[in-house]
């Protein structure tokens, strides 16, 4: 016998919102006893500014989380308490290795049972961090959504969140029909298959122009520099100075090391939910499908990509358990294997393959423009700062004196050689590279299959003159130390540590 199909009520997940709360998140906590938290976080930026968040956070009380009543409450706590823990970890002139109890006991008990890492996740930037000017307004339209919570206060950091949250809701349609598909697939109604697909694929295109407006609002320069900093983890951060992570003090007082990477999109429900419904396989970044290496013997499944896997520990739990149900019973790519002298039926489907790898195209665009470009130019500015330092602090005989640069920015590191290659992810291009021509390899049509696998992709046009163009490999990882960039140290493209999506 067949499992049955989840209902999504028992996964917490919303018909009409999908992924993102069936209400909107609470703006504030009700019960005047979490006051303390609520001020801090009132007052997060000018703190931050003014180097007094690590005292403001040491001064609060150890505050119980049992007067926390219900999820939204729980939700509303963990997202406040993850921009607090960032804040004091990132928010000083070196990093801090220690979170104090305050803040770590109740953050630890809320994640624990909202089962989820606690770390400043997606889900607590994004699914649980919005608002709409009116209440009957639209959450997936940009110009109706604000944000509750940022770590800078900027127009650029809560459009960054915001675009994703308009993605979460634009989508959520998707989900209850995806379940309708399979209930379909399982009787032949291949009508009702195909309609789906059809959606899907209108769906996705949409979901594209929204990731596509990212720039509208959201300053590259502004984004490397100042924001995504704070969304770093603590995870291969040893050369950031958090070389164990971070210290978590515990309710008996003692406490242990704890290693968690940083906010991404990697970690939305909502798209790993599409490559499982269409039957998309990862595969670890280098790793080739089975049968394209000739040195490959045997048929030995590929195995799992151990960073889309891991970052379902940053995901709620009801989310997660609902990916890996849904993967149990996902049954429209065989459907549609099985029914391939249905062109119609093959087209649909391979439509949706097409406009996801377009949406994938399109953040690898994002990446480039908003990482690799900024990080080509730090690393450059950075090379001729130490030129002219040299040549100002030359001794009379013109020998040169190693004299270190004065760090301006809130959390120094010593310098590293790493280039744009962090020190325990994958690299983060080829890794999108590679996730991108895995999400055509299912399609059905022959021409298809050569253009969605074999295709390099969009290009990305030329940025800033001809500084850099499309060829994203042109940045050179040599042994130039790496730039000393914005609030938080020297930050790399690795998937650990945060920022923009890994989709």
């Amino acid at each position: 016998m067949l499992p049955p199909i989840p209902k999504l009520e028992d996964y917490s997940i919303s018909r009409r919102n999908g992924f993102l709360p069936d209400q909107l998140p609470l703006r504030r906590l009700p019960d005047r006893y979490y006051e303390p938290w609520e001020d801090l976080i009132d007052n997060l930026q000018p703190l931050i500014l003014t180097k007094r968040i690590r005292a403001a956070v040491n001064a609060l009380p150890l505050l119980s989380i049992n007067r926390l009543r219900s999820g939204p409450e729980l939700q509303r706590a963990y997202s406040i308490l993850g921009f607090i823990s960032h804040s004091y970890i990132w928010g000083g002139d070196h990093p801090a290795q220690r979170l104090p109890g305050c803040v770590s006991i109740p953050f630890l008990r809320v994640s624990e049972l909202l089962e989820i890492s606690p770390v400043a996740s997606y889900a607590g930037v994004a699914l649980w961090n919005y608002r709409t000017f009116f209440d009957s307004e639209r959450i997936d339209s940009l110009e109706d959504l604000a944000t509750l919570q940022t770590f800078t206060g900027s127009l650029d950091e809560s459009w960054f969140y915001l675009v994703s949250v308009a993605i979460e809701a634009r989508g959520a349609p998707v989900v209850p029909r995806m379940l309708e598909a399979i209930a379909a697939a399982r009787k032949g109604d291949t009508l009702t298959v195909r309609d789906f697909l059809n959606f899907f694929a209108e769906t996705l295109e949409e979901l594209t122009v929204l990731l596509s407006r990212m720039y509208e609002n959201c300053d590259p320069h502004v984004f490397y520099f100042k924001i995504r900093p704070f969304l770093a983890g603590s995870k291969n951060m040893g050369e950031a100075g958090l070389p164990h992570g971070v210290w978590y003090e515990d309710e008996d007082g003692k406490g242990m090391w704890r290693q968690y990477s940083g906010g991404s999109n990697a970690q939305s429900s909502l798209i790993q939910a599409f490559d499982v419904i269409l039957g998309i396989e990862h595969r670890p970044t280098g790793f080739k499908k089975p049968g394209e290496d000739a040195n490959q013997h045997g048929t030995a499944p590929s195995p799992k990509h151990n960073f889309i896997e891991e970052m379902r520990s940053y995901m709620p739990g009801p989310h997660r358990r609902f990916l890996e149900r849904l993967a149990s019973i996902a049954n429209i790519r065989p459907y549609v294997d099985a029914h391939r002298n249905d062109e119609d039926l093959c087209d649909a489907y391979d439509s949706c393959l097409a406009m996801l790898r377009g949406f994938r195209d399109k953040h690898i665009q994002i990446v480039t423009r908003y990482i690799i470009v900024q990080a080509k130019h730090a690393k450059k500015n950075n090379v001729d700062t130490a030129k002219i330092t040299r040549n100002i602090f030359s001794t009379p005989d013109n020998v040169t004196t190693a004299v270190p640069l004065r760090k301006s920015n809130l959390a120094s590191t010593d310098a590293t050689k790493k280039g744009l290659t962090g020190t325990g992810g994958t690299a983060l291009i080829p890794f999108l590279k590679q996730a991108r021509d895995e999400t055509g390899e299912p399609a059905i049509s022959p021409i298809a299959k050569r253009l969605l696998v074999h295709s390099p992709g969009i290009k990305s046009p030329a940025i800033y003159g001809n500084a850099i163009t499309a060829g994203i490999e042109t940045f050179d990882s040599s042994d130039t130390p790496a730039p000393m960039v914005g609030l938080a140290g020297y930050w790399f493209s690795s998937n650990d540590f945060g920022g923009l999506c890994s989709y």
